[in-house]
Parts: C-alpha cells; structure tokens; sequence
C-alpha cells in the first residue's frame, strides 16, 4: 500500500499551522523544515511530528526542495502553513496515490481573502502541481512563485486546498510590500527595467483585469477589495524595479 508524506516550510507561523497539522493527521510522515522561528512555530509542529528540521532561507524554491527529500514515502504532498486539506480531499487523494500510471495531480485551491472565498477575480479554480510520486517532482529555484515541475504522466483532481493566504487588511499590505520586493528583485536578476510610467499602467491593467475580465466584482466587496491590492502590488513591484534600474540594489 503506498504511503504518502507531507512536506511544509514554516517561518513564524503560530497562528495558523495547527489548522494546517490537524488536517493531514492521517497522512504517514510529517516533514517541517523550519527556517528559524522566533515565535511557537517549531514547539505546535513538535506535537504533531519528530521530524523538524532547522535550518537557514535560501528562497522559497530551494527550501521546498530540501524538504522534500527528507520525505521517505513513495508520494509526496507538498503544501504551505497557511493551507488546509479538507475531508473529501483526503479521502480523494487517498484513491489517487493508488494510481500506478500517474505521477502527479494538480489540486484546486479555494483561497480566503479577508475571511471571504473567492470564486472569481482570477482565484478559481486555482490549480497548482502539489501531490506526486517521490523522486519525480522538483520545484525550480525562484526566489519567489516557485514551481513544482513533475515528470510525466499528470492528472487534476476535484476537491481543493482550502487557502487562508489573506486573514485580513494586515496581512495584505504586508504581502504586498514583502512580494513585490521579491518581485522586482526577480526581474532585476533577469535584466528587466520600468520607469513610472510602466509602473502606473501595469497597476491600472491589473485592477482591470481582475476586477472586470476575470469578472471580480462578482465577489462583492471583498473583489474590489482584491482589485485594488492587485494593483498596488502591481505596481509597487514595477516602481521598485525602476528605483532597482536607476540605483541599484540598497547596500
């Protein structure tokens, strides 16, 4: 009978990876790879496994790699502190993982924004590479919005991730500012630059396209909400990568 392990990096994350443990109780073998929490993190994971690792962030990509193989189960299901499996989800990759033809599925992923689903604005369904058979899935090395690449055979399941990314205005602005740092950072090292003007339609563009093509206003008030925190970090993410352009990284 195949076995499945699940792999989660953690950083500062007290208040919400109990939600996240308590939901993959039937899995096998827990793996956390921590990167030096200064709050409870490391003592609520220290409940529910023995297998936490500690060690320095080298980016997003890298750590989810060395997580992985630690795992020693013949499937692997990869997932953030902030993300839920839901019964029939569970019970759904339980039948999966029974599959011999296929290496890997891609899950849906119904995302919280300030305590509000959102099945529009370009959210669903969200489907992201997170389940595959050990030794046949990497994630590549951005440093942000990394990959899991799998090799061969794939499929879609049906149920999703329930991700609460998003608990409140806080947290928002804070993803804002920390992503699209990274963001500009990332298109830096790949020889891109902006000026104000780039930075200002890029913002424009993206509220108008999650707000009225990906049809966000059908999400209320939360969707405008969504639009308009798209849009700064869009163009936040073009400004800092402009001011990266004319003056460099800061020493």
């Amino acid at each position: 009978m195949s076995q499945l392990s699940v792999t989660i990096i953690t950083y500062n994350e007290e208040a919400r990876i109990e939600a996240c443990l308590n939901s993959i109780q039937w899995v096998d073998e827990i793996i956390i790879l921590d990167s030096g929490s200064s709050d409870n993190t490391v003592e609520i994971c220290e409940r529910y496994t023995p297998h936490i690792f500690v060690t320095e962030w080298p980016g997003f990509g890298k750590q989810k790699n060395r997580a992985i193989k630690k795992a020693n189960s013949d499937w692997i299901l990869s997932i953030d502190a902030d993300e839920q499996i839901s019964e029939e989800l569970k019970e759904e990759i339980q039948q999966a993982i029974k599959d011999s033809h296929i290496n890997g599925f891609y899950i849906p992923r119904l995302s919280y924004y300030c305590g509000q689903p959102m099945h529009h604005s370009g959210w669903w369904p969200d489907y992201v590479p997170r389940l595959f058979r050990s030794g046949k899935g990497t994630f590549d090395e951005a440093i942000i919005h990394e990959r899991l690449h799998i090799e061969g055979a794939t499929k879609k399941l049906q149920h999703p991730i329930i991700h609460h990314s998003f608990p409140d205005m806080e947290s928002v602005l804070k993803k804002v500012n920390q992503y699209s740092s990274l963001n500009a950072e990332k298109l830096h090292s790949q020889g891109r630059s902006s000026s104000l003007f780039k930075a200002i339609g890029k913002g424009l563009w993206a509220f108008i396209r999650t707000y009225i093509i990906q049809a966000g206003f059908l999400d209320g008030a939360r969707g405008f909400m969504l639009a308009v925190s798209n849009a700064e970090g869009t163009y936040y993410k073009y400004i800092k990568l402009y001011l990266l352009s004319k003056n460099g990284p800061p020493s």
